[in-house]
């Protein structure tokens, strides 16, 4: 009786074990592709660092000259239109430098160099070259970083994507077609943006020099914004 019984559960496993078997699905094919989307935009605002650097063998000297100078340039840069919140200290710094005689090469003795820099908001580039002119008149003798960038990308980056998404799907049509395979749901979605924003590194040297009469030529350039997407395809 127990080996007939034992014979029984053995059928019973072995059964179950080859349903269970049997029951796997198969493996779903997938295609994966990329697409890219790019927008172009005008540049509508800049940001830029705009200082004054002092140098005496008197620490105080040096300070109350920088501080001097950086009032006229904020000032100066209010007077021609740019808001209060859109300028902000960025840096100030204090430090000592080893003076040497221009012949012997030899150290003889040390002075002082102050640095009071402003992050400028430029809100109309019509008036960034004469605005510029005006910082170096007021005192300012470092001015670098300037970038431009565009204010709302709300709806271009909303472009660039939709581009990117049907970039991907021409690219997955044709690579199905191409292998005799159909198309099916789309199983999963990933991207990445970038924004390109012209960069220029600007001036800086000594101080005190009198704003030129023509403004500074500036040239905003175009701002790119790129999107990439991977996007994954099930085969039929």
């Amino acid at each position: 009786m127990r080996t007939k019984l034992s014979i029984i559960v053995l059928v019973v496993i072995s059964a179950l074990v080859l349903s269970a078997c049997g029951a796997v699905p198969a493996q779903t094919r997938t295609l994966n592709v990329s697409g890219n989307g790019t927008v172009y935009l005008t540049p509508d605002i800049a940001y830029i660092n705009i200082g004054v650097h002092t140098e005496d063998p008197a620490i105080a000297a040096a300070v109350d000259e920088n501080n001097t100078r950086t009032q006229a340039l904020v000032d100066a840069l209010k007077n021609s239109g740019v808001a209060t919140e859109d300028i902000q200290t960025s840096n100030f710094s204090v430090y000592s430098l080893q003076s040497y005689d221009k012949i012997t090469g030899q150290a003889n003795g040390s002075y002082y160099a102050v640095d009071n820099t402003v992050y400028v908001t430029i809100r109309d580039l019509t008036k960034m070259g004469s605005l510029l002119n005006t910082a170096v008149g007021s005192g300012a003798n470092n001015i670098n970083g300037i970038t431009f960038d565009v204010a709302d990308k709300t709806a271009a980056m909303a472009q660039a994507r939709q581009k990117a998404m049907a970039s991907a799907a021409s690219l997955a049509s044709e690579l199905a077609q191409t292998a005799g395979a159909t198309l099916g749901e789309i199983q999963s979605i990933t991207y990445s943006d970038y924004t390109y924003q012209p960069y220029a590194y600007g001036m800086g040297g000594g101080g005190g020099a009198p704003a030129p009469n023509a403004s500074v030529p500036i040239q905003p350039g175009l701002t790119q914004i790129q999107v990439t997407v991977s996007v994954t395809y099930a085969l039929k």
